[in-house]
């Protein structure tokens, strides 16, 4: 049985005629996906497309953004 780094994965998913895929139930799975929420598609031409779980990456972005305000105003 071949095992992955821990934390790493690596699924594959069929485009349909739609241009439509369907993420696979183990993914779903590990990263708590359900229906009716939002995933983020984030390209890059050189490395690929990445899929973002939107409320994961909306705590990433206000974590940035709260650096970069002054100390005083971060509390």
């Amino acid at each position: 049985m071949e095992t992955n780094p821990v934390g790493k994965y690596a699924w594959t998913a069929k485009v349909g005629e739609k241009g439509q895929i369907v993420i696979p139930k183990e993914a779903r799975e590990v990263f708590a996906i359900k229906p009716g929420d939002t995933v983020l598609l984030l390209g890059d031409t050189e490395r690929g497309i990445a899929i973002v779980k939107n409320d994961a990456f909306m705590k990433f972005a206000e974590a940035i953004l709260q650096a970069q305000k002054p100390e005083e105003k971060r509390k």
